[in-house]
C-alpha cells in the first residue's frame, strides 16, 4: 500500500504500475479487468506501452469525502496481481 498515494481533491487513491513491455502491461491489465469483473468495482484506468495508472474513488455511497477499508482492500488486492 505505500506506491498508493491518496489525494483530496477529490478524495481518491492513485497509483502507477510501470512494466518492462507491452506483454507484461497487457497481462496485468488482462488480470485487473478479471479482478473488477469478480468484485463489480471498475476504477478509472489509463495506459500506455509499459504503465498503467489506476484511480480509485471511494465506493461507499454514504460517503464520497472518505477512503474506506473497503477501498484499501480493493488496492491492496491490484497490487496482489503484480507477479
Amino acid at each position: 500500500m505505500d506506491k498508493w498515494e491518496e489525494r483530496k481533491r477529490p478524495i481518491r487513491l492513485e497509483r502507477r504500475f510501470e512494466f518492462e513491455n507491452y506483454e507484461k502491461t497487457r497481462d496485468f491489465l488482462d488480470r485487473l479487468g478479471e479482478q473488477c469483473e469478480a468484485v463489480n468495482r471498475f476504477p478509472d484506468i489509463s495506459f500506455g506501452k509499459t504503465y498503467v495508472n489506476i484511480t480509485l474513488r471511494p465506493d461507499n455511497q454514504q460517503s464520497e469525502d472518505q477512503i474506506s477499508e473497503d477501498d484499501y482492500k480493493f488496492a491492496e488486492d491490484i497490487d496482489g496481481l503484480l507477479d
